[in-house]
């Protein structure tokens, strides 16, 4: 999955930070993302995963306008749930409009340095009875 990095992703826009770089609480829920549409083809129509464990390292600064690629590297089932290896990159943003229109072409390559790197846990739970639960 790959994500521009906008002025609302800021440390400074999520409150966890003063300054205006990739906030880590946006990029652990681009990881989660990541990690929801890699456990779709994994479960059955009654069922859904939840996250319930992620352990992130972000290692290096992204500025607005850059482009950052996450992807699962790893999947592996575990007890309840699936544990997965997440990596993010920052990507050279091409000057094409694959995007529809804000000028980041979101097809651009090549992948650049390692930004964060991640394991994340879902449980995997049946829908109704985890709703009625609540």
């Amino acid at each position: 999955m790959r994500f521009p990095v906008t002025d609302a992703d800021t440390a400074i826009a999520l409150g966890s930070g003063d300054v205006p770089v990739l906030a880590t609480p946006r990029l652990v829920a681009w990881m989660e993302a990541a990690t929801v549409a890699a456990a779709a083809s994994r479960l059955d129509p009654s069922s859904t995963s939840v996250g319930i464990e992620v352990a992130m390292r972000h290692r290096r600064a992204s500025a607005v306008g850059a482009l950052v690629e996450v992807e699962v590297t790893e999947v592996a089932e575990q007890d309840r749930g699936l544990a997965f290896a997440v990596v993010a990159r920052e990507v050279a943003v091409g000057a094409g409009d694959a995007d529809g229109g804000d000028g980041a072409d979101l097809s651009a390559g090549p992948v650049g340095p390692v930004i964060a790197t991640a394991r994340v846990v879902r449980a995997v739970v049946d829908r109704a009875a985890f709703l009625a639960r609540l």
